[in-house]
């Protein structure tokens, strides 16, 4: 009997959640998305990269700057195809140039596109409305996800229509922009932790993006960690985003920081050789319900434990030999 692959078992005829990387990266400089992707290939693509467009480009030279993330994108160096594009945001004049110009020119490369600084939906929308158009006239076939920062008042209170437009992948949490617009009634020092875990309306904003993240099917990813050389905390930030949050994704700034998050939010050893068990258990039995160690699982359970040894497969953990063979040969 041929044997049923999960993703064609567990997921016919509707959209799965995406499995993407714990880590985004971000650079800016030629200088160092060249250090990044050199580390991407070196770790085996365990992270997403982010090419800046918005902070990464000097006032001026707007234009060269997304030229020279295009020439990047289509180098020999972009092995795993696994860099993204923060653009300009909405009020600033070069955003539509840089869809014009990353778009035709590296589209068929880029893993995502990303949105800074909405302050309603609407404009999100008329954003991606023309990365669409961008696509269909470059004869793109493919769609290029779409990643929104909610880091202001009015996207935060219009986030759930933000989650639930076309092509979105993720909602990101910005801090920084998030607490100065508070006008100082939120102290600096929660820009770090513990105050940005245990501030009330910190706690409000990170638990309302995450919930409207989890409900449209898209991955909520956490703000950075300012402390750039202290990987455990790092490590902390992530395991509190992680697990009292449900945030699935986080920035890097620092490369020392990639593997704390990496680390925090990677799925339990142990639970990834159960799940392994299950779905192999599952798949002699073409999917239908099973025992294990005591336990009924049937397809809920092994919805989860599919997108977990997904996520274990992303992080480089060693899965055990016959699920390799199995699911991802």
């Amino acid at each position: 009997m041929a044997l049923t692959h999960p993703q064609d078992a567990l997921f016919s005829g509707e959209k799965p959640f995406p499995v993407i990387p714990y880590c985004e990266h971000f650079a800016g400089s030629e200088k160092l998305i060249t250090k990044a992707l050199e580390l991407q290939n070196k770790m085996g693509g365990r992270f997403d990269i982010t090419m800046d467009c918005e902070d990464g480009a000097e006032t001026g030279k707007e234009k060269a700057h997304a030229e020279m993330i295009v020439r990047i994108q289509n180098s020999e160096l972009n092995q795993h195809k696994m860099s993204g594009v923060r653009i300009h945001d909405y009020s600033n004049a070069h955003w539509k140039q840089d869809v014009d110009i990353i778009v035709p020119g590296a589209g068929e490369k880029i893993a995502y596109i990303t949105i800074p600084k909405p302050t309603k939906a609407a404009q999100v929308k008329e954003m991606i409305s023309y990365i669409q158009d961008a696509v269909k006239k470059a004869g793109i076939k493919r769609e290029i996800p779409i990643h929104v920062l909610i880091e202001t008042h009015g996207a935060l209170l219009e986030v759930e229509e933000i989650a639930a437009l076309p092509w979105m992948q993720v909602l990101d949490f910005g801090l920084m922009d998030f607490i100065s617009g508070y006008h100082g009634a939120i102290p600096a020092s929660c820009m770090k932790s513990p105050g940005q875990f245990d501030h009330e309306l910190l706690r409000r904003a990170k638990a309302k993006v995450s919930a409207a993240a989890f409900a449209h099917g898209v991955v909520p990813a956490h703000n950075v960690t300012l402390d750039l050389k202290n990987q455990y905390q790092t490590y902390a930030d992530a395991k509190r985003a992680h697990d009292e949050f449900g945030f699935l994704r986080m920035w890097s700034i620092y490369p020392t920081q990639i593997q704390s998050i990496v680390d925090a939010m990677q799925p339990n050893f142990a639970e990834v050789v159960t799940g392994c068990d299950i779905l192999i258990k599952a798949q002699d039995a073409n999917w239908g319900p099973i025992q294990h160690d005591g336990d009924l699982h049937d397809r809920a359970t092994y919805r989860y434990f599919w997108e977990l040894i997904q996520h274990a497969k992303l992080s480089a953990m060693k899965l055990p030999e016959e699920a390799e063979k199995r699911f991802f040969s």
